[in-house]
């Protein structure tokens, strides 16, 4: 990182998730180890489906920040963002009615983006016709809905980016949002993931390649990240947006700091459409390369939030990835997956585990990679298994790798 840079920290938080509909009870859920994983609601199944779990969020009401003509012209994947991002600003305390809107934007990503309008107005043109299909379709089922809406709702007149990047799209997000506040493109960014792809559609594709587990009569117990009897991920909806702010613009308004981005890493894979390579090369460099960028050793680090999303071939190259790379000291830092409770959030990964890997600098818990009961052979690293741990953390990362090769890793420290 130049010298000439400028620093990025967190001044907000916000997160709708299977675990509560705001960034602390997002925390709470994971410091306690809560599963929000359980049987599909959103549409009918029979035993013809493979997979009948998936981490719902099943309270969500969009009334409760969103009046009805902004519900109307926005997908479930855009209102859980809005939402969000709502939370995000006015936990950061700015007034987004002053300063300089040009200096302000917004970067959210998503796997999917608007598949549930996607399928529902298909059917509705199958069964009725294209002169039924709303005027609203178009705006509700573009991947760019989300960011495009918060930065409506927000004013924000600056960056407005949408990372598409599968599993790796909020993380991709912070990133780019914080390149942006480094060179002093901007000042405050709103940025991470949204996603809500529990459709029909989605469950039975992702069957289909076989890579959702099927543990439908223990869903808290379906996602098992590093366990010998996971049998695929566990997909999720939800959205985690981050308020990131210069340091010099932060501590001009007096914000509370919530911690830093203190540098990133992006690598490709050039390997597999839908497969990462044995060996986690692509991981490995994307973890190297974000440690060089923040001027962090490998021995600094204390934590890391891994992608670990209870796949076979996953989990064992994400694995190999960090023994390379922290040689003997991964052996005494901690790595949990806390995507053994949320669930696989697709694009919204990213946001929720960078909320997760800043609340356990701030509060110095690492929350649990929970059943995880009989580690898979070569496991041999603490993954903080079934309990979380209460010790001082300085420096975590957060890995995030999806479909297509892509790998982004997150380095986060405590800010000032």
């Amino acid at each position: 990182m130049s010298s000439q840079a400028h620093r990025v920290v967190v001044t907000g938080m916000g997160a709708v998730t299977d675990l509560g509909l705001s960034a602390d009870l997002l925390w709470d859920g994971l410091a306690n180890g809560r599963s929000g994983v359980g049987p599909i609601t959103a549409f009918e199944q029979d035993d013809q489906w493979d997979a009948r779990i998936a981490g719902e969020v099943s309270d969500f009401d969009p009334k409760v920040r969103l009046d009805v003509s902004e519900r109307k012209r926005m997908d479930r994947n855009s209102q859980m963002g809005v939402y969000a991002a709502i939370e995000a600003a006015e936990s950061c305390g700015l007034d987004f009615e002053s300063g300089d809107p040009t200096r302000r934007g917004v970067v959210i990503g998503t796997g999917i983006g608007g598949i549930i309008t996607i399928e529902t107005d298909h059917n509705k043109l199958l069964a009725k016709g294209p002169k039924r299909i709303s005027p609203f379709c178009v705006p509700k089922l573009m991947a760019n809905a989300c960011s495009g809406n918060v930065s409506i709702r927000l004013g924000l007149k600056g960056i407005n980016l949408v990372p598409a990047t599968a599993c790796a799209s909020g993380a991709h997000s912070v990133a780019l949002a914080a390149q942006q506040i480094r060179l002093g493109l901007a000042d405050v960014i709103l940025a991470g993931g949204t996603e809500a792809a529990v459709s029909g559609l989605c469950i039975s594709a992702f069957s289909a390649m076989k890579a959702l587990s099927t543990r439908n009569d223990e869903p808290e117990k379906a996602s098992r990240p590093f366990d010998r009897d996971r049998d695929g991920f566990v997909l999720a909806e939800g959205s985690a947006i981050l308020v990131l702010e210069s340091l010099e613009h932060a501590k001009a308004r007096g914000a509370a700091i919530l911690g830093e981005v203190l540098g990133y890493g992006i690598s490709g894979d050039a390997h597999h459409i839908a497969a990462p390579a044995e060996d986690g090369d692509g991981a490995k460099r994307a973890m190297l390369s974000a440690l060089e960028d923040a001027g962090v050793n490998a021995t600094d680090v204390d934590y890391i939030n891994a992608h670990g999303t209870s796949t076979p071939l996953g989990d064992a190259s994400e694995v190999s990835a960090v023994k390379t790379v922290f040689g003997d000291h991964a052996y005494k830092l901690v790595m949990s997956s806390t995507k053994s409770m949320t669930g696989h959030g697709l694009g919204a990964a990213g946001g929720i585990e960078s909320v997760a890997a800043l609340n356990a600098i701030r509060h110095g818990v690492i929350p649990p990679t929970i059943n995880l009961d009989n580690p898979d052979e070569g496991f041999d690293l603490d993954f903080a298994a079934n309990t979380a741990q209460e010790r001082p953390v300085k420096i975590a990362l957060n890995n995030s790798f999806g479909f297509g090769g892509h790998n982004v890793c997150l380095v986060f420290g405590p800010g000032e």
